[in-house]
Formats: C-alpha cells, structure tokens, sequence
C-alpha cells in the first residue's frame, strides 16, 4: 500500500495482546491511534466514603482506593484491499479478549495493565480500505505496572568457614555466606505488592519485610516443604499455593506486605533448619496510579 511500510511508527503505540497499534504491521494494515484516542489510561475511577460531622461544620473521610479502571481506544485502520480490512476487523474482535490480555502502552517508561473487553468492540468501514475502530477496555486492578519484572533471590542465611588440620602454613582462611537477605524497589507512585516463590526443603519459614523507618511485616509459614516442592505466595491475591493448584493458606499468617512508591524494602527470611537447596524468590513491578 503506497506510503506505508511494515514496521513503520505511526505515532503513539500500544499493544493488546499479540496487536500492534500505532504500527503498520506485517500485512501492510496501517493501525493508528487518535491524538485523544487513549482514554482512562491516565486516570482511574475513586472509591471513598463521607460522613456528615454531626452539629459540625465539614465531614469525617473515609479510607480512599481507586477503582476498576476503564479504558477506551479509538482509531483508524488503513488496509491494502478490503480483504485484508475484514481480517484485521477479526484480528482486534480476537485481541479486545473476554480473559486477562496484557496491554502495553509506549511511554517513558513503558507501563502495562491486564485488561478484559467491557464493552461492544466497534469497527466501522468508510470504505473498502478504510475503518474506524473502538475498544472498551477494563483493568480490575487499576494500577499501571512497570514492564520490567523486577526478581531477586537469596538462600537461607548461613556463614561457613574455619581451619582443618593439619595446616600447612603460610594460612590461609576462606569464607563463604548467604546473607537471607533481597532487597526490592517501587519507582512509582503507588504501593506494589511482590509474590514470594519458596523452594525446599525447608521446616516452615519466616519472611519479614522491612521498610525505610525500621517498621516490619512477618510471614510465618508453619508446613514443611519438602525437597523438589515449591510454593508461590501472592500478597495481592493473599494466596498461598503449593505447585499449581494446591491451597496451603491455613499455614501462612501474619501482615501481607507491600512495597510502598519510591521506597526499597529489605526482605529476609529464617526457617528452623539451614538447607543449602532452600531458595526465596522475590518478584515485583514498580506501580504507578
């Protein structure tokens, strides 16, 4: 198609799914976004509750969350032939997906979000070669989340060296150790909340979180691992899951941890037995509002 080109920016872009916009992609189907085509992006919905001060002036204010966030894209698609137009009007009813998609918008720093359709995908031909499109979009979890995994590990602690003897001078002494301890960092604007994935064995454990001003959240896991078991514990969906489908929640108490915008915590963890196969992983995303 003249004046386009395959892999050509188009201005802003964004990804759902497997879908490119802002790009003309490998069938030569140029995907553009509206100047104001990317709405609630920037912004979501509040959740807050007032109270009326009773015989007082003013009203006492409730805590304050965000809500789901709603997301519309709008745009236009310039194909080479009206066949190609219809299989790209299939191609974005397959991308705006009734389950989780990842959509990734081009920015600074590139952000994403998981969304779902929530709304009549629109594709409007104006001629054979020529649709407008509209996508209604929404994340349950409004935060806009880094691209980047964030993903640190640490073994148990434990600190080995000495002498054997004989010795044979002159001496030499090495040492080795594992400090137990993983460091995490949100560079955004709001709290994220990591997801810790254990591996045996270990007799139970302990995770304590500790923020900037000496304050700290504690995991206490009570089950045993055994070798080869792993087990995946989500602080945002507070789930606690030995290999993929096994609730282990009963075991685990204590304060879910989060990470709060713009700060680094410290994360250590303790378990009544030293195993050198014993392995904490940590994962996050910086978030933003």
């Amino acid at each position: 198609m003249a004046g386009y080109t395959p892999g050509q920016v188009l201005g802003r872009q964004i990804t759902l799914g497997s879908l490119g916009l802002g790009v003309v992609d490998a069938a030569g189907v140029a995907w553009t976004v509206d100047k104001e085509g990317l709405k609630g992006w920037s912004g979501a919905a509040v959740r807050t509750q007032y109270s009326d001060r009773e015989a007082d002036h003013g009203s006492w204010a409730g805590p304050t969350y965000l809500g789901s966030r709603v997301i519309t894209v709008t745009g236009t698609v310039t194909a080479p032939d009206l066949a190609t137009l219809d299989a790209a009007a299939e191609q974005l009813y397959a991308a705006a997906s009734l389950t989780d998609t990842v959509l990734t918008v081009a920015e600074t720093t590139p952000k994403q979000a998981i969304v779902r359709r929530s709304g009549e995908p629109l594709f409007v031909p104006e001629t054979d070669r020529v649709a407008r499109y509209s996508l209604m979009l929404t994340a349950a979890d409004p935060r806009r989340y880094s691209t980047t995994l964030q993903t640190a590990s640490t073994g148990l602690p434990v600190s080995t060296g000495g002498i054997t003897l004989p010795i044979t001078l002159p001496l030499v002494i090495t040492a080795g150790s594992s400090s137990g301890t993983l460091t995490l960092t949100n560079a955004g604007s709001i709290g994220t909340r990591p997801t810790f994935t254990i591996a045996g064995p270990a007799p139970g454990f302990t995770i304590l979180v500790q923020y900037p001003d000496s304050t700290v959240r504690q995991l206490t896991y009570t089950d045993t691992l055994l070798s080869g078991d792993v087990l995946t514990v989500d602080t945002d969906a507070h789930s606690v899951v030995l290999g993929t489908a096994t609730s282990r929640r009963r075991y685990l108490s204590g304060q879910w941890p989060e990470v709060p915008p713009g700060q680094t915590v410290t994360v250590q963890w303790t378990s009544p037995a030293y195993d050198p196969a014993a392995l904490l992983t940590a994962t996050c995303r910086s978030a933003w509002m």
